[in-house]
């Protein structure tokens, strides 16, 4: 079985589901099964990851069935772009200009919700933080923007088993998606995404070092944040 891409026209239906390119011409679908409560498949700029929507505790749950990940495993979310952040998170406190230097990009930053945040509370109960992705992935980004509000992001991979860089990776879990979007073989390996805890005034923690350390730990400290130490 093979299709390509870069044909809008091309859709590839099987007993798994259906595959379609990661193209903005297929938005409307994407959109519709994400307010449906469904999870879909998409690229990122990492791995591919399964999303769904971020405030519907059905399709929350629905992806920790899929992944067989432990409820106490917290998901991150995914916005469209950096100014909608703050609809979610406390970000009043960081240094101007810190997360568009960040993001879009392969980084998940950690925050505090705040009081003012319109994340639903059934999304990883109990924690008073959120970690936020803006991939720069265009698909992914226009599909957040088509929703309008957060997609609960977390790698398409069963838990604890190797991170997906091909569609064919998860194959076995295509069945449990209303949409597979193929944007082909990623060329990120599988590190995943850099965490960095962002929740202290003036520092930093990273949490993993991923596939941009190096990067986000030198804009970290252009703005002028130092590293969170472990006291002893």
């Amino acid at each position: 079985m093979s299709w390509n891409c870069d044909k809008n026209d091309v859709t590839v239906e099987n007993k798994c589901g259906v595959v379609l390119p990661a193209s903005e011409s297929y938005l409307e679908e994407a959109c519709e099964a994400l307010r449906a409560g469904k999870v879909i498949a998409v690229p990122t700029d990492t791995l591919y990851g399964f999303a769904c929507d971020a405030c519907s505790l059905e399709a929350v749950n629905r992806i920790y069935e899929i992944k067989g990940r432990k409820h106490t495993s917290p998901l991150a979310i995914c916005v469209g772009d950096v100014l909608e952040i703050k609809r979610f998170a406390n970000t009043e406190h960081l240094p101007n200009g810190l997360l568009e230097s960040l993001l879009p990009g392969p980084v998940t930053v950690v925050l505090k919700r705040g009081e003012s945040s319109i994340l639903e509370k059934s999304l990883n109960p109990g924690l008073d933080s959120i970690g936020v992705r803006v991939p720069d992935y265009d698909f992914i980004r226009v599909v957040a923007h088509g929703l309008g509000s957060a997609l609960a992001l977390t790698s398409a991979n069963p838990s604890g088993q190797p991170s997906s860089v091909s569609i064919k990776d998860f194959e076995n879990l295509w069945e449990h998606c209303a949409y597979v979007y193929d944007g082909g073989e990623l060329p990120s390996g599988r590190a995943g995404s850099t965490v960095v805890d962002l929740t202290k005034i003036g520092k930093y923690k990273i949490l993993r070092p991923g596939s941009a350390e190096a990067e986000t730990v030198a804009i970290l400290k252009r703005h002028s944040l130092e590293e969170e130490t472990t006291a002893t």
